[in-house]
């Protein structure tokens, strides 16, 4: 058994990407992907990601925007835009516009003034709702943990199956530690669902109306005691 004290993560695997628009206030659009990202619940939908510091105590162009403009988009990072991501990903300067650096085409959002990945089947609007400021060692410890609040979702109908998002067409990309990714495919897919009572099931099948309709009903999900 190995056993150390935890200076970095390559054991919390595979990590889903964070692919994080905005728009300066001074009307730049940045792009960055982040490995430290999800979702934190679905009715209504929020999402974080972390957002490390630089090495000389700068925070990230991508929470500076969101946090001055109340706004930023996740875009599916996958295998088809996996060199755009790579990309994307470098330290540049806050007027430079990665979209244009990366080649990647802009998709104006419906309800947000921030562009999204054009070529990204999957996208979300996202309302900036608070921030948790990590601190960490230097260099790079410290961290800023965005959330936000989902407002709008795009789906191109090409990644549907029978109405169902078809993870083995989207093949979105995951971190996996060190310079390590890994892409879900439709080989690798199964299903399981939990035993028990099905109404604590609800929401899991992405089904946000069952829940409403439960509660309608007279039957809301106890707490956990």
């Amino acid at each position: 058994m190995v056993f150390y004290e935890p200076d970095e993560q390559s054991c919390v695997t595979p990590r889903p990407i964070g692919w994080i628009s905005t728009r300066s206030r001074d009307g730049i659009d940045n792009l960055a992907p982040y490995s430290q990202f999800n979702n934190l619940t679905f009715d209504p939908p929020y999402v974080m990601f972390s957002a490390k510091w630089d090495l000389n105590a700068n925070r990230k162009d991508s929470t500076v925007n969101a946090e001055a403009t109340g706004e930023f988009c996740w875009n599916v990072a996958t295998w088809d835009l996996r060199e755009a991501v790579n990309q994307t990903a470098e330290w540049f300067d806050p007027n430079v516009d990665e979209f244009q650096r990366a080649g990647l085409e802009k998709e104006p959002a419906k309800l947000l003034k921030v562009p999204m990945v054009k070529a990204s089947p999957i996208k979300f609007e996202c309302k900036y709702y608070t921030t948790l400021h990590l601190p960490g060692n230097p260099p790079m410890g410290s961290a800023d943990v965005v959330i936000g609040k989902v407002v709008a979702v795009h789906i191109d109908e090409g990644v549907l199956t029978n109405g169902m998002i078809d993870l083995g067409k989207v093949q979105p990309i995951a971190r996996c530690g060190y310079h390590q990714y890994t892409v879900v495919r439709a080989e690798s897919i199964f299903e399981m669902i939990i035993p028990g009572d099905p109404k604590q099931l609800v929401g899991l099948e992405g089904n946000a109306e069952k829940s409403a309709d439960l509660q309608a009903n007279g039957h809301g999900v106890e707490p956990t005691k």
